[in-house]
């Protein structure tokens, strides 16, 4: 619903199982966590048509080292307002770090 709300066509997240309409518990399918995130990107493109590997570049934005699988599989790898772990990653390979809200809390000074 927040997707359809801000007009996004497609949504990648973990999909919760549901039977006999009630939550279970468990999820469905592949998680969108970890490694699980190339996996749903693949078959959300293959549902388009497409391939990852048809596309010269691709960005990807993450504050959590969870998606360094896909960080790494991607051309343009950004963390943004990364933890601890993820920006000292960022910063050995040489990764864009955005910290997005020290510029809104400089703009309030």
């Amino acid at each position: 619903p927040i997707a359809k709300h801000f007009g996004f066509d497609h949504l990648i997240a973990t999909i919760p199982e549901s039977a006999d309409g009630m939550y279970t518990g468990r999820i469905f399918g592949v998680p969108s966590f970890q490694a699980g995130k190339i996996t749903r990107v693949d078959q959300w493109l293959h549902e388009l048509g497409l391939k990852r590997d048809k596309f010269e570049k691709i960005w990807f934005y993450s504050d959590s080292p969870n998606d360094l699988p896909l960080m790494e599989v991607v051309s343009h790898p950004v963390a943004t307002n990364p933890s601890a772990t993820l920006r000292q990653i960022a910063q050995d390979r040489n990764w864009p770090i955005i910290d997005l809200f020290d510029d809104l809390l400089d703009a309030k000074s």
